[in-house]
């Protein structure tokens, strides 16, 4: 169902290119004015943005709709962290910044020093996924307590059995984002109260890299971003935290607590005051994100919230 509300949106898109194109000249200069008006005019540029690797699916997905409606514009987003991304922003490399948790206060301070202004807009809720092999059949319910237990680094070689005696007397594989990582940093805040992650843990700024570990490892347990659980669903088994499942109805109700967050973009002002082609993008985005965030596999935000994002962008032109 997702995947028919992703196409159909590209097959009605391109529709409305071809019937634009299909009207005698005055329809046509009517059209173009209306365009115009609406901020769809055909532009030329570049705009470029960085940041999480959580929020990647759904700014990939943007970019490329966005590509049949603005051929001209090249948006090229790197996927360098959360943290790493807010560095690139810090350093004038970019003009927006993904992100899978609120900007630190140091991040902010940096940009202050730098004099970049900006505004935090966010597009979808996320919720954060624990994931163990299919054949684990002791794990799969796990307590905010437990879930401590098993990733703090506590001087011992962590086996299954240290949870609870009758678990398996194996030890632990532990995956992790890495810790340029939004994710990283939201786990870190929620579960391990600030103290170190198991430094067995093999880390990774590519999902994709922990999903396998996981595939490979009966032993393993990992955790990501709920997209990335669904895109790999047959081949994972999700863990409950606390009883409940993460789902779009958990997730978006807070239910799946304390791992459901809001995923943000970083856009910097004079980007969008001085680059046509980075204000259509945000704009875009901002009109876009709820579809787009479903197809991916995220969960939209209440529709009021994008209203108040595109009221906040009209105030930055």
């Amino acid at each position: 169902m997702k995947k028919w509300k992703y196409l159909s949106m590209t097959a009605l898109l391109g529709s409305a290119l071809f019937l634009g194109a299909c009207g005698d000249d005055a329809d046509k200069t009517s059209a173009d004015s209306d365009q115009a008006e609406e901020g769809t005019a055909q532009l030329s540029g570049d705009v470029i943005g960085d940041g999480s690797s959580t929020v990647a699916p759904i700014t990939e997905a943007l970019v490329e709709e966005y590509s049949g409606v603005q051929k001209d514009v090249r948006v090229s987003v790197g996927v360098s962290g959360t943290g790493g991304g807010f560095e690139k922003f810090v350093n004038g490399e970019t003009d927006f910044s993904n992100a899978s948790r609120p900007i630190k206060d140091t991040e902010a301070k940096s940009l202050e020093d730098a004099g970049i202004d900006y505004t935090e807009f966010e597009l979808a809720y996320d919720g954060l996924s624990v994931v163990i092999h299919p054949e684990n059949t002791w794990a799969a319910n796990l307590t905010v307590d437990q879930l401590k237990q098993l990733w703090v680094e506590d001087g011992t070689t962590k086996k299954w059995s240290d949870i609870d005696p009758s678990w398996p007397d194996e030890e632990v594989v532990f995956y992790s984002p890495g810790a340029d990582s939004g994710t990283y940093d939201y786990f870190d805040e929620v579960i391990l109260d600030g103290e170190d992650l198991v430094k067995s843990a093999t880390l990774s700024e590519d999902d994709n890299v922990l999903v396998q570990g996981v595939v490979a490892d009966k032993n393993a347990i990992a955790f990501f971003g709920y997209a990335y659980y669904l895109a790999n669903e047959s081949k994972l088994q999700v863990v409950s935290v606390d009883g409940v499942k993460p789902t779009n109805e958990t997730i978006e109700s807070g239910e799946y607590s304390p791992l459901s967050r809001p995923l943000f973009v970083y856009v910097k002002n004079s980007a969008v005051k001085d680059n046509e082609a980075a204000l259509d993008f945000m704009k875009y985005t901002l009109e876009n994100a709820g579809d787009m965030a479903e197809s991916t596999g995220y969960v939209r935000l209440p529709e009021e919230k994008y209203e108040e994002g595109l009221a906040k962008l009209e105030t930055l032109k």
